[in-house]
């Protein structure tokens, strides 16, 4: 099925990620020939109007609705840029399509059930899920050290305050009144995955490449002095132990999201049609 593709990006959504997304790919010296974006019901007409003003002139630029609609279009590789909810429901019928799907909402596999379902529907389609490392680095040493057999995984992430708003960071601390770093989340990597959909993905990422979404263990923080948003891990191992601290810029459409997310989702997209990959 792969030979019949086209070299389109599809992408899922079209909040901050996914339009970070669709300026990284348009800025590159050889772009994408088109976009391919699927959007919820109502938002076409609207969304096609931004979405070319964006692409200008770069890449060919078509919006729709059905996940149906997406894949006649015979993108070569489709993106997903909305939520949990949308990887779960648009990304099944991708992947047994025979298309490779990259997923920046990782944490959606922390749902056992959606994980197997996108598993088996990879396996059905002879395609890929694609993780990218998203704000995190490391990954490629992560993944190696498992194979020697890993002792611990921890994970620290810490935002400002207005990157916690809205999540239930509000429940256990007054965001607005913090004057030094609270610690307000200490759990696995699932539960962060669940309860911080929008947040945690880092931990996700780490989790899936390492012990596994239940021994890994997070905390998240709301610093009032951050400027950005710093991810860090420690990891022992029978072959590498190594600590590795990352601060990301905050997206400028979104303080939630790591500007180096969308940079990463294009690194994965431009990936699949690369003859060397790095």
């Amino acid at each position: 099925m792969r030979e019949a593709l086209s070299d389109g990006v599809g992408i899922i959504g079209f909040g901050s990620i996914a339009r970070d997304l669709i300026d990284i790919l348009c800025a590159q010296d050889s772009p994408p020939a088109a976009l391919f974006v699927l959007v919820r019901s109502g938002k076409q007409a609207a969304t096609l109007a931004e979405a070319r003003r964006q692409a200008a002139g770069r890449c060919a630029v078509s919006v729709v609705e059905r996940v149906e609609d997406l894949l006649a279009l015979r993108p070569g590789v489709v993106a997903e840029c909305a939520s949990h909810a949308a990887a779960a429901a648009s990304g099944p019928a991708i992947l047994r399509a025979g298309v490779d799907l990259v997923v920046a909402s990782i944490g959606a596999l922390a749902d056992p059930r959606t994980e197997l379902t996108l598993r088996q529907a990879a396996q059905d389609g002879r395609a890929q899920l694609v993780l990218p490392a998203g704000a995190i680095g490391g990954i490629d040493m992560l993944s190696a050290a498992r194979l020697s057999g890993l002792t611990t995984v921890t994970y620290t992430g810490c935002k400002p305050p207005r990157a916690w708003a809205g999540t239930p960071a509000e429940a256990a601390c007054d965001l607005e009144a913090l004057s030094e770093p609270v610690v307000f989340f200490t759990g696995t990597a699932r539960n962060a995955a669940t309860d911080y959909p929008r947040n945690a993905n880092v931990a996700a990422m780490l989790a899936l490449a390492g012990l596994g979404l239940d021994a890994t263990i997070v905390r998240l923080v709301a610093d009032p002095e951050a400027t950005g948003n710093t991810h860090q891990f420690s990891v022992r191992s029978n072959a590498v132990d190594f600590d590795m601290s990352l601060t990301a810029k905050p997206s400028p459409r979104n303080p939630r999201t790591s500007a180096s997310t969308a940079y990463s989702m294009a690194r994965a997209v431009l990936n699949r049609f690369d003859a060397i990959v790095i």
